[in-house]
């Protein structure tokens, strides 16, 4: 294979990937060179330690509610035997095709002071006086609702390769079953415990449709704000170079929990049964948070778009699901080709500068969208200016290329973790039998390695193209012209109280996010 200064070419296609993830991040930087100082007075004056107070409370209380509910519930279905645990264990991923702004909707016109519960609370009660809708405690509720699987699903495997051995010698020493969990079973776990959590921060601090819902403000809010409201797409990006430090600590914790993953013992699993009504009281308690997180919006939804018959739903909403649909496949396709050749490269080339190289080519999972459009926009901006002064008109910015790009850039880590897991599937020595019984590269290719990653590419397709159809922070910043999707159709609804009319295109996604939660579970 060519080399090139001691790379090879298929090296350096891996290297130029890596710059798609980096180059957004140092225009950011770069954006510091040109001093807003009047905007900045006035957001300093204004909203800046809001924004601050209002990002840290969020990471703080989700931080919280997604470690109470994902280890009580991971704990109890490893460890624990109870009436439904079966089916509760599988559904409690549920939550995960729920879109948090679809959650954030549903809640606010059911809490509302005219809504269903405080209108019958009311009837109920006359002197009752009644709550906000729009507490910030009820923005925590609701992405800790939704993000929760994040920690339950990697605690759940941690606490089931511990085995029951150790927390038996543990009882024998005179812990309690309470004190030998906390000395015992959730050190052990707390690797996984803080590689989920990191996850779930990382959404939080990317979240745009939820917080909006709720008018609580945060740099994300503050950035679209800047970019549409403002007409400043500098203040926009050094906004956005701000919540990349909360970025970077989120990272830094999920790459911690990484390097520490190998903390739990393996073991035989065994289940304890506990009395009847202290098992009763698990099962209650794991359908209730199935029921806020999942089965309540849905019951909302469905409600709506029953009441409402097929209004709303003519050629327009077809158009939408059509380009929703297209973007998806398109970006999920792309990403696929992207991530293959990334596993290929990193495993027939082993290298530091491949692995590096991988390394931050996924990275861009970390970047909330709204971080990724206004890096993408100022680099597209500053190539479109580079291009006129040599007489060459291109329109860059406000293209499909753009939300493409910052598509793949978020993305690429979804898909590279299944490719990458089910390349490792094909061992070596089949491809070398192969190679042995005549077989060419060509053949090698359609009968060994895509038979066996088959499944681990369908995974990654799906997850893929579920996540650019919900997207919403880079397609609202980002789309063309007349380029409408599902997610931006829900947030102009919602942004004008239009509950009922969001309800066809908000079912429409969490039944297309149904379907990677339900392979999922059935992989597991």
């Amino acid at each position: 294979m060519m080399r090139r200064g001691g790379v090879s070419c298929s090296g350096a296609s891996v290297i130029a990937l890596a710059l798609l993830v980096v180059v957004p991040i140092l225009v950011l930087l770069a954006a510091w060179r040109q001093q807003e100082w009047a905007t900045w007075q006035h957001l300093m004056d204004t909203v800046l330690l809001r924004l601050i107070g209002n990002t840290l409370f969020l990471m703080v209380g989700v931080a919280i509610g997604v470690s109470l509910l994902g280890i009580t519930l991971a704990w109890c279905m490893a460890t624990l035997e109870f009436p439904g645990r079966r089916w509760l264990q599988w559904a409690v991923l549920l939550p995960m095709a729920m879109p948090a702004y679809v959650l954030a909707f549903v809640l606010v016109d059911l809490l509302d002071y005219a809504g269903p519960i405080q209108t019958q609370v009311r009837a109920w009660w006359p002197a009752f006086p009644g709550f906000s809708a729009r507490h910030p405690l009820w923005v925590v509720v609701t992405l800790s609702l939704v993000l929760y699987p994040y920690v339950y699903m990697l605690a759940r495997l941690a606490f089931q390769a511990q085995g029951r051995a150790v927390l038996e010698q543990a009882r024998i020493l005179g812990d309690g079953p309470l004190r030998a969990f906390f000395k015992v079973a959730l050190p052990m776990a707390r690797p996984g415990i803080a590689a989920g959590l990191a996850l779930a921060l990382m959404e939080t601090l990317a979240d745009f449709g939820a917080v909006s819902v709720f008018n609580f403000d945060t740099f994300t809010t503050a950035i679209y704000k800047s970019w549409y409201g403002l007409f400043n797409l500098q203040a926009a990006a050094q906004l956005a170079s701000l919540l990349l430090l909360f970025v970077l600590v989120s990272l830094w914790l999920e790459r911690r929990g990484r390097r520490r993953a190998r903390f739990s013992e393996l073991g035989g699993r065994q289940i304890m049964r506990v009395r009847p009504r202290f098992a009763w009281g698990i099962s209650v308690f794991a359908f209730a948070v199935l029921f806020m997180a999942f089965l309540l919006p849905v019951s909302r939804l469905l409600y709506w778009v029953v009441g409402t018959g097929i209004e709303g739903l003519d050629s327009r909403f077809v158009s939408l699901i059509w380009r929703t649909f297209l973007l998806g496949a398109m970006a999920a396709s792309l990403i696929l080709v992207l991530a293959g050749w990334l596993a290929w490269v990193k495993r027939h080339q082993p290298s530091r500068v491949v692995s590096g190289s991988v390394q931050l080519a996924t990275l861009g999972y970390a970047l909330p969208g709204s971080v990724l459009a206004v890096g993408i926009m100022v680099s597209f901006s500053a190539v479109e200016a580079w291009l006129d002064q040599w007489g060459v008109s291109i329109p860059l910015a406000g293209g499909l290329a753009a939300l493409v790009l910052a598509y793949v850039v978020r993305f690429l880590a979804v898909a590279f973790g299944p490719v990458e897991n089910a390349l490792q599937q094909v061992r070596p020595s089949l491809v070398e039998a192969a190679r042995t019984l005549g077989a060419s590269a060509s053949e090698v290719g359609r009968r060994v390695y895509l038979p066996m990653m088959l499944p681990g590419l369908f995974t990654a397709l799906l997850l893929v193209g579920i996540d650019v159809m919900k997207e919403m922070p880079a397609t609202l910043l980002l789309r063309p012209f007349g380029w409408d999707t599902l997610a931006v159709r829900i947030y102009e609804l919602t942004a004008e109280g239009e509950w009922q009319r969001a309800a066809a295109p908000s079912l429409t996604l969490v039944l297309l996010g149904l379907v990677p939660v339900i392979v999922l579970s059935r992989r597991r």
